[in-house]
């Protein structure tokens, strides 16, 4: 049995079991059973569509708590852009950077700052030809994880580079430990994470066998803290080392941009990019050769962990790129750095195959198409299951009984009642032919 780590959890006392969470789900990995949201963990991509759409708070995402840096010598923040768009009137970055300082940190590092270096080794990459157009971000790991289930055939799509976080920390550790001569053990990189995807990439990480990064800290709880020191700096030092590309990378469409190409495409939530995956898939955009994902609303600024709105988070990250040079970190000539690669490639996850045995699975496919003709059609949830043809699956797997569907209960039972009704007018007409 797989084991599988996830950010996004369920507090079950909170639980109504309300169904709205079953619909929003893009991998159906939430049942309601027994009157509480069940999560399939072989399913779950941590996207956090949960969490955003739970009127009850009953779902919620475990990441990293600022009391974790006592365990380290030497801490490194590692700030998403995301973080900068949290701020009202911030026209320069150092006063985040400084602020961060503040609460703790020994040294940060900009996320942005990776980012740059990324773009420039997609670029050469792309050049290269030696990827499938086109080709696929890899930097949202929920839309990774996503196309692991529900799209195996796009997996060689997926850009092979590690994300900017991964980048940045391995950077972050090598520059820390050539400075104070401390073991990388005692340097702890924390990401500061708008989302609970990037908590799960890091605990579970793919394409790599370890992250680099040890732990990832909520950006809405740094928020009120850092908010107060940024309020109080007495001085502020020169620490940003990042331009319009790298800081552009907190909204949807800063990756693409980046790369100086037209032929690309940038979509956000969680419903478009499974648009865009499903036109993929069916080889309907071919002339694009560069497509940016973000299972969030607006990009990275959307993630369910940040604080602010994410169209005002992502006006204000247009206003600070005015204040920017455009680019400040570049690869020295020659090939991509190993350290920006993935060690392994992408494979497609099982989750959604009915079996192992394929004459097996082929029948379990004829049982869900009949299955699924008796029920009504509605995907109203009122079973459990997101949708009707969930439900027949979720059947024909054992997972639930035929009679869940209310429809098929309700005709069950009138069936019961007319039987009822004639056993009791037999009984009726037979009493009054003895009267007789």
């Amino acid at each position: 049995m797989a084991e599988f780590y996830h950010s996004v959890t369920l507090i079950e006392e909170k639980c109504v079991g309300c169904t709205n969470c079953i619909k929003r789900c893009p991998t159906e990995a939430i049942r309601i059973r027994g009157g509480k949201a069940v999560i399939a963990s072989e399913r779950c991509i941590d996207c956090g569509e949960c969490i955003r759409i739970c009127p009850h708070h009953a779902k919620r995402a475990r990441h990293t708590h600022l009391s974790r840096l006592s365990d380290f010598t030497y801490k490194i923040a590692l700030p998403a852009p995301a973080l900068y768009g949290q701020f009202n009137n911030l026209d320069d970055i150092d006063y985040v950077l400084n602020g961060l300082k503040q609460m703790g940190f020994d040294d940060v590092f900009e996320v942005s700052r990776a980012a740059e270096l990324v773009s420039e080794a997609t670029r050469k990459l792309m050049v290269s030809g030696k990827i499938k157009r086109p080709v696929i971000s890899s930097a949202c790991p929920a839309v990774v994880r996503l196309i692991r289930v529900r799209f195996p055939d796009l997996c060689d799509h997926v850009l092979p580079l590690k994300s900017p976080m991964e980048t940045a920390a391995a950077m972050a550790k090598q520059e820390a430990a050539e400075r104070t001569g401390l073991p990388p053990e005692q340097i702890g990189c924390f990401f500061l994470t708008p989302c609970p995807a990037k908590v799960t990439d890091i605990k579970m990480p793919l394409g790599i066998e370890k992250s680099q990064v040890d732990g990832a800290i909520a950006i809405s709880e740094v928020f009120p803290e850092l908010s107060q020191k940024m309020d109080h700096l007495e001085t502020v030092e020169t620490i940003a080392n990042s331009g319009v590309i790298g800081v552009s990378w907190a909204t949807s469409g800063g990756e693409s941009a980046a790369l100086l190409n037209e032929k690309y495409l940038a979509a956000d939530g969680i419903e478009n990019v499974i648009r865009v995956l499903e036109e993929i898939e069916d080889e309907r955009i071919g002339e694009l050769e560069f497509i940016e994902l973000n299972a969030c609303a607006g990009g990275c600024v959307g993630g369910v962990l940040c604080v602010e709105n994410p169209y005002v988070a992502k006006a204000r990250i247009q206003r600070l790129r005015k204040y920017l040079p455009v680019s400040q970190n570049h690869l020295m000539g020659g090939p991509i750095p190993e350290l920006m690669g993935w060690e392994a490639g992408l494979e497609f996850s099982n989750a959604l195959t009915l079996s192992a045995d394929l004459k097996q699975a082929m029948q379990m496919m004829v049982d869900i198409d009949s299955m699924e003709e008796e029920l009504p059609g509605l995907d109203c949830g009122a079973c459990g299951a997101p949708t009707c043809r969930a439900f027949a699956e979720d059947v024909i797997r054992g997972g639930c009984e035929k009679t869940d569907c209310i429809f098929i209960y309700r005709k069950q039972m009138q069936k019961v009642a007319d039987t009822i009704s004639k056993l009791d007018g037999l009984k009726q007409f037979s009493k009054e032919e003895k009267k007789d």
